[in-house]
């Protein structure tokens, strides 16, 4: 989608254009946060699994790459970061869609999520309506 296309893109009204039922991998290192993600999620109709250790979420993904419709993961984490599970991931399957999400970070910039190839970069705290939404358009324009 071209920057004019997103700019003119139509503003989602209601939480209910948000709803879907694809498969989420999320990857956060902080249990609180996967599990109150996990259940919003599911909650907006997605299936999710869980991963709080990002070399575990790998491995998971590493099995079955295709049984993912999009990943979503935090930046800093122990062991191996967003980005580096991120090129990762994108070594496997190159057309798996990504969202990482961070809160202040000097490690990552927009742009360089960008060249590694995630779709989408999130600062935190973020709503359940900006996180559902970017999933949804992410997942929409994927199929286009």
């Amino acid at each position: 989608m071209s920057k004019i296309e997103k700019e003119n893109a139509p503003e989602r009204d209601s939480m209910a254009d948000s709803r879907g039922y694809e498969k989420i991998l999320l990857v956060d290192d902080e249990v609180q946060i996967t599990n109150m993600a996990k259940r919003l999620l599911e909650r907006s109709g997605y299936c999710v699994e869980e991963e709080t250790n990002s070399v575990n979420a790998l491995e998971k993904f590493k099995s079955h790459p295709y049984q993912y419709d999009i990943v979503i993961t935090d930046m800093k984490m122990p062991k191996m970061n967003g980005a580096n599970l991120s090129k990762e991931l994108l070594r496997i399957r190159p057309d798996i869609p990504i969202i990482l999400c961070t809160g202040f970070s000097d490690e990552i910039d927009r742009k360089t999520a960008e060249d590694i190839g995630i779709r989408a970069f999130i600062m935190k705290p973020v709503s359940r309506q900006k996180l559902t939404e970017t999933i949804r358009h992410i997942l929409d324009c994927k199929s286009l």
